[in-house]
């Protein structure tokens, strides 16, 4: 087990009965009544392959890209995410999020530019924080497919503005950082 986990076992397992979860309309929970509110209070499992998969749209993406979503924002979060899985070659064109956005690099090679500065590759176990209104892209590298899951938050219903194509000149560029 590990340290963290341990620890917050560990705190959990000392609470007095009652003092580890906040109650209802509590301050550290916020006002809470009603069946809608006892429902959005509920833990929920979302069973893998619950959700249908999706092909990425060829005016946002550029090769064959899938995407398979995870969770929707359940109020009051305004968080999504979804695995991404890029082929070889395939990319984003460039975009900006309003909040952001989490990348966590799942398997294979990939790479991430932020307009103005060189490519980097990414690499299982990578996280990638692009914020707020940075323009950018990421995909698979040239030769190898890339999976990421991707988290962003909307703003009054928006997580992405779409922009031009990544060209493929920009695509070929070597990246400044490759790791071993």
């Amino acid at each position: 087990m590990k340290p963290m986990t341990t620890l917050l076992s560990l705190a959990l397992l000392s609470a007095p009965a009652g003092d580890a979860v906040p109650k209802s309309g509590s301050p550290a929970s916020g006002p809470v009544s009603g069946p809608l509110a006892q429902e959005s209070q509920r833990v929920r499992v979302t069973r893998n392959g619950s959700q249908p998969s999706r092909k990425g749209p060829a005016e946002s993406f550029t090769g064959s890209v899938r995407i398979d979503p995870l969770f929707q924002p359940s109020a009051p979060s305004r968080a999504s995410g979804a695995y991404v899985s890029f082929e070889p070659g395939a990319r984003t064109a460039w975009h900006t999020h309003p909040l952001g956005q989490v990348l966590v690099v799942t398997a294979g090679v990939g790479r991430v530019q932020r307009w103005g500065e060189a490519i980097e590759e990414i690499r299982p176990g990578d996280v990638v924080w692009i914020p707020p209104g940075q323009k950018h892209w990421h995909g698979a590298s040239p030769t190898t497919a890339m999976t990421h899951i991707a988290i962003t938050e909307g703003l009054d219903g928006n997580v992405v503005d779409w922009l031009e194509k990544v060209s493929d000149e920009q695509y070929a560029a070597i990246p400044s950082h490759t790791s071993q």
